[in-house]
């Protein structure tokens, strides 16, 4: 008997009552070199974002950090006001100085995270955020509690409708969960790279959805990187795509909880990336691919 296809459901509920589109979008590569200072092709960034509603994408993924700020502000440039049923999450809690990435630190004083979160909403001209990032588990200078604590404090207020984490531990999920409903977490997964397999547990486990970094990326792989290519490359000729969207489509099949925000400045990568709901893998497949590469029960923040 031929396999039969496992469907890939067109939208994803976070938190229970916010219903998007499957495949989002990442906006961050919608910067300068390096995520430092605004996107070059100022009318084409517009020209990409205002596409996304034409190709039936719901879900934007920002951070005050890209850019920093330029990120948020183009994105109102562009879609403000915005359609409904359109989300746009952000996230708070990495701070820079400067083009290079050490300048690259990370802020938990809660007084900062309520600043980081308003004036987030004021670039992108929102009275609430339908999902907002604490950005980063590293930093030091306030205990986690307090820093999940402080989010819960805006939620209670209005300013925030459902929290996410990114750049957290396992353990630190744990904690957060303890404090808040988490509805939303990212991590680094994609065909090649399974470090937050953790991760991806402990969403599918609470109920909360997992946003997986670098989603279309075949270069993660290290050591693994070869035989992945060699797998995709007969299914990709069979479906007749490109293996990153046979990788986009296998995380799609992977989990219920999965929801993908690749990042593109290509209109024709962006249309790839939603074609790839279309894709019907086997459940062999599926199963081909997920064993590639060995999946780690714990989860570092990397």
């Amino acid at each position: 008997m031929t396999p039969q296809p496992t469907p890939s459901p067109a939208t994803i509920t976070i938190g229970g009552d916010l219903q998007v589109g499957r495949v989002g979008f990442g906006a961050m590569q919608l910067t300068g070199k390096q995520v430092w200072g605004p996107y070059p092709d100022h009318d084409g960034g517009v020209a990409l974002l205002r596409a996304l509603l034409d190709e039936g994408v719901t879900f934007i993924d920002t951070a005050d950090v890209y850019g920093p700020h330029t990120n948020e502000l183009l994105i109102r440039e562009a879609l403000h006001p915005y359609p409904e049923g359109l989300t746009i999450a952000s996230k708070g809690g990495f701070v820079r100085g400067g083009y290079d990435y050490s300048t690259l630190g990370s802020v938990g004083n809660p007084k900062y995270l309520r600043q980081a979160a308003v004036t987030s909403l004021r670039r992108l001209g929102l009275d609430r955020f339908d999902l907002y990032y604490l950005h980063s588990g590293y930093a030091t200078d306030a205990p986690f509690e307090d820093q999940v604590g402080e989010l819960k404090k805006m939620q209670d207020e209005g300013y925030i409708r459902h929290i996410g984490l990114s750049n957290v531990t396992t353990e630190q999920f744990d904690v957060a969960r303890s404090i808040a409903d988490i509805a939303a977490v990212t991590a680094l997964y994609n065909i090649g790279n399974r470090t937050g397999a953790g991760l991806l547990a402990a969403a599918e486990q609470s109920g909360a959805v997992f946003s997986p970094w670098h989603p279309v990326s075949l270069r993660d792989g290290g050591e693994n990187a070869d035989q992945v290519a060699r797998t995709l490359a007969p299914l990709a000729t069979r479906y007749e795509a490109t293996p990153q969207q046979i990788a986009l489509a296998w995380l799609l099949h992977r989990s219920p909880a999965m929801l993908p925000i690749p990042g593109t400045t290509s209109l024709g990568h962006l249309r790839e990336n939603v074609a790839a709901m279309r894709i019907r893998l086997t459940d062999a497949e599926v199963a081909e691919l997920t064993a590639l590469v060995p999946e780690p029960v714990g989860q570092t923040a990397p």
